[in-house]
């Protein structure tokens, strides 16, 4: 079978680094184009960027290009937006005009009623939005979401207990540096330090569980009645966030019911190349999960829980660039490939 010729926008960027590990080698995409900002638009790769992974640049991808974040200039039937949420607003419209699928990590689009906002062992049925978005918009392509990377971690979790009636969740989120960019903390802010505000993020894990873990009627997401609280901290952590859960339930279930739950969660992915064996793995020891030894669980792609207590209580923990961004936007790709809608 062919591979699905992809592209990656933003590709010098943290993300846009860790959308290129995911997808060089993957056994379903080829990685065909690489587009960035007019500075690095002209030269070689390895010219444009400066490569903070921990792992060797490809060589061949080093060699390769940078285009411009123009759909005319890019070679690809989907493109993995690794774009900073006002930029994106008007290009991945822009590519989706024109006929490519557009997989976005970028919030522009999350809250938009026609776009699916995508967690794929949560809520595959949303994909029937992308009718309604063409037909609407009458575009050629699409655009589908990934959340934000404290939503995904903790909503995969939510998705087992949903049958026991959940009727409020509180969280606490400690989020690691590479969540704000290599940039976008000084280190004489963070380190020794917890800064308990990070603008706009409690919005946004308030709002996107609803939505991910609603219903399709066919027509639009009706939100779950449940409501999120939310407190979200920037820790000296390089990558993983880790959150604590109270998770409120009708059913009163016991630690026990709910560790079952998690242990017993199969969403039928494992054709997916990027899904892991178990998407959600329990550490019963009591000082599990943690960033470092947990994060790269399932290639980065599993979150991990742990001290599951009476209340109902407990720990998430998962790789914030991974399974929170690049990955997630994978997993959808190729999720909609396996539906026959690349």
């Amino acid at each position: 079978m062919a591979k699905i010729r992809a592209g990656v926008l933003g590709a010098t960027g943290a993300v846009g680094q860790r959308f290129i590990e995911q997808l060089w080698d993957h056994p379903w995409f080829e990685l065909t184009c690489l587009a960035a900002s007019e500075r690095s638009a002209g030269k070689k790769y390895r010219e444009a960027a400066r490569w903070r992974l921990d792992h060797e640049l490809p060589a061949e991808v080093g060699e390769m290009g940078v285009v411009n974040v123009d759909p005319k200039e890019v070679e690809a039937d989907v493109v993995f937006s690794a774009l900073p949420a006002d930029e994106a607003k008007k290009v991945e419209a822009d590519f989706a005009k024109a006929g490519f699928v557009v997989a976005s990590n970028a919030s522009a689009y999350r809250f938009e009623p026609d776009v699916p906002l995508m967690i794929p062992e949560c809520n595959p049925e949303h994909l029937g939005l992308i009718d309604i978005q063409q037909r609407k918009r009458g575009w050629d392509g699409y655009i589908v979401t990934n959340p934000n990377c404290t939503t995904i971690m903790f909503a995969l979790t939510l998705k087992p207990l949903i049958p026991m009636e959940i009727s409020r969740v509180i969280i606490a989120s400690m989020q690691a540096v590479s969540g704000a960019g290599y940039e976008g903390v000084p280190s004489m802010a963070i380190l020794g330090n917890i800064l308990p505000f990070i603008p706009g993020e409690e919005e946004k894990v308030e709002k996107e569980a609803q939505k991910i873990l609603g219903t399709f009627d066919g027509d639009r997401i009706v939100d779950v009645p449940f409501g999120v609280s939310a407190s979200c901290h920037r820790v000296p952590v390089m990558d993983g966030h880790t959150e604590a859960l109270w998770v409120e339930m009708a059913s009163n279930p016991s630690p026990e019911d709910v560790r079952e739950a998690f242990l017993g969660f199969n969403p039928g992915l494992s054709d997916l190349p990027t899904e892991p064996e178990r998407p959600i793995i329990v550490r019963d020891e009591p000082d599990r999960p943690q960033p470092r030894l947990d994060r790269n669980a399932g290639k980065g792609m599993a979150v991990s829980v742990g001290r599951i207590r009476e209340g109902i209580r407990y720990i998430v923990m998962g790789h914030n660039t991974v399974r929170g961004a690049a990955g997630a936007s994978v997993l959808n790709a190729e999720l909609l490939s396996k539906k026959g809608l690349l």
